[in-house]
């Protein structure tokens, strides 16, 4: 099925909620030893038109460059006494790793935030990406904000969002071509590892797409 009308069948067929349902793929792998780490899939892909709502971007910072993140739109400021903090209380650390999508780090932050947080934002797969002393933070920020992350472990399905149902058909289509030519690059035999992909709404019917 053509893709756009894949995701027009997948929005048409789903019932009304009273809430905004996100857009989803599920990605089923074949031909391919997941219990290998190097056959995994781990990467970083840049939605051309966003997930449709704002991707929460937390940022470790101080100085010059709190000021600037803030302007860029990063959605928190953490300093280097938020994290002592967080690191003695492992609720709220969770709540954080939690509710916020990626996190940015000054260099001088990564040490203490490893012993203090490494545990729990390492687990979800969501330690700092380092921002040398010399780089802008503002178009570290905006990036994130359109980025998703599209992890495998070592099973063969696994799911993920490419945006939301209030979005239109093409760019849906351009955020989920934006995966599929990812995967594609980064599968041991690109394409043809690809089992089968379906696209849905959070609790609509899954129409398949490949």
């Amino acid at each position: 099925m053509e893709l756009e009308e894949a995701i027009k069948q997948a929005i048409t067929e789903a019932p009304a909620r009273k809430f905004s349902e996100s857009v989803d793929l599920a990605i089923n792998l074949h031909n391919i030893d997941l219990t290998i780490p190097g056959n995994r899939v781990d990467v970083e892909v840049i939605l051309p038109h966003g997930l449709g709502k704002p991707t929460k971007v937390a940022v470790f910072a101080a100085g010059e460059t709190a000021l600037r993140a803030k302007s860029a739109g990063a959605d928190r400021i953490l300093s280097g006494d938020d994290i002592k903090e967080l690191g003695t209380d492992k609720r709220a650390a969770r709540k954080l790793a939690d509710e916020y999508k990626f996190f940015i780090a000054e260099t001088q932050f990564m040490p203490i935030i490893g012993k203090s947080l490494g545990s729990i934002l390492g687990k979800r797969g969501k330690m700092p990406t380092p921002l040398p002393p010399t780089q802008d933070i503002t178009p570290q920020v905006q990036r994130l904000k359109n980025m998703i992350r599209i992890r495998s472990r070592d099973r063969p399905t696994f799911h993920l969002t490419v945006g939301n149902r209030n979005m239109n058909t093409k760019e849906l289509a351009e955020n989920i071509d934006a995966v599929l030519t990812k995967l594609e690059q980064t599968l041991k035999d690109g394409r043809h590892n690809l089992k089968s992909v379906y696209v849905k709404t959070t609790m609509g019917p899954s129409i398949r797409v490949i």
